[in-house]
């Protein structure tokens, strides 16, 4: 990438940055690579604040993001009682759990895998994300996650929903009816048509200067229909201005590949997706963007699995995020 021409000490600097090479390439592409420096080295941290600590001893549900032995980044959803997650020190997350029947997150479970994680609460708002490598326990049933990149997301694009326990916790290793899938059918296609939510996985490093490899996990909102298909095995995405970090699309400037997990919140089903994914930064096709994005994202949908009621809860509707409220619905 071109450095910035006008301060010595970011070229000088660059190596230590928080952000790696395609995060800076994106900065610099919108203009704001200097305004967000400082920002990153204040904000992303090696270790979790106190707070994030308790904020994950909270929580019934991490959003998880992992490669599997092929490549392909996968994001899914790990559950428990409210404290199968504590933090015995502030570089480690402690978690209970370990992926459901069928998930293809088993894929991906190995001592030392690259693993991101994000804990959001959605009805306050509320999320942290959490980078690093697993320290998996013998018997795979739990693991500790030793912390590379730890920081707090702001609260846009929320959708407010608050999470019930749907049946025991304990159960959630007994089958479900899982289906695999390469291309949308008509249950995917009205599943991904009603959308509003869904969390990707996209995987960090490779630069020459970038000391960093690992894997990170973001969320996606927007109005019921914001997950526009385009043909059997193509999908889009705005994207709308956030922190400018640009975790997620420096990741994918330098690896496509990318995990999407999709929630449906009136049944519980789950879609996880894998495939690889760019942006597309002037966006002339015949649809304008939506209201208030920046870009596109185009997903290409390498192989899909539906589980059943792949996560444990109910969701109780509570509200659109501010930005999409004039398209509030009811639950």
């Amino acid at each position: 990438m071109s450095k910035n021409q006008g301060d010595d000490s970011f070229r000088r600097d660059d190596i230590d940055s928080p952000f790696h090479s395609g995060e800076r390439a994106v900065q610099e592409r919108v203009g704001v690579r200097e305004k967000v420096e400082p920002y990153g080295r204040k904000g992303i941290r090696d270790h979790m604040p106190e707070q994030h600590r308790e904020f994950f001893g909270k929580l019934p549900f991490l959003v998880v993001g992992a490669a599997d032995i092929e490549h392909r980044l996968w994001a899914g959803i790990l559950a428990g009682d409210p404290g199968f997650m504590q933090s015995p020190r502030p570089a480690e997350l402690r978690v209970l759990a370990a992926p459901g029947w069928g998930d293809p997150l088993n894929n991906t479970w190995h001592d030392g895998s690259p693993i991101g994680c994000l804990g959001i609460e959605l009805h306050t708002r509320r999320r942290n994300r959490l980078n690093g490598v697993m320290a998996l326990d013998d018997d795979g049933s739990a693991f500790t996650l030793v912390v590379d990149q730890s920081f707090g997301n702001c609260p846009q694009y929320i959708q407010a929903r608050e999470p019930r326990i749907l049946r025991s916790l304990s159960a959630q290793e007994q089958p479900r009816k899982v289906r695999h899938f390469a291309a949308w059918d008509d249950q995917v296609a009205q599943i991904l048509g009603r959308a509003d939510t869904f969390f990707i996985a996209s995987q960090y490093g490779g630069g020459t200067d970038d000391r960093r490899q690992g894997v990170d996990v973001s969320h996606r909102g927007g109005r019921p229909g914001f997950v526009a298909l385009a043909d059997a095995k193509t999908l889009a995405w705005p994207d709308y201005r956030g922190n400018f970090f640009f975790n997620t699309l420096g990741n994918l400037a330098l690896n496509p590949r990318c995990g999407l997990l999709v929630i449906d919140f009136e049944t519980s089903d789950t879609l996880q997706l894998t495939g690889a994914a760019h942006v597309v930064w002037d966006w002339d096709r015949d649809d304008p963007l939506p209201a208030g994005a920046q870009r596109m994202v185009q997903f290409e949908l390498e192989a899909g699995v539906h589980i059943e009621r792949g996560a444990p809860f109910t969701w109780d509707f509570q509200g659109m995020a501010p930005q999409f409220a004039s398209a509030e619905r009811a639950t």
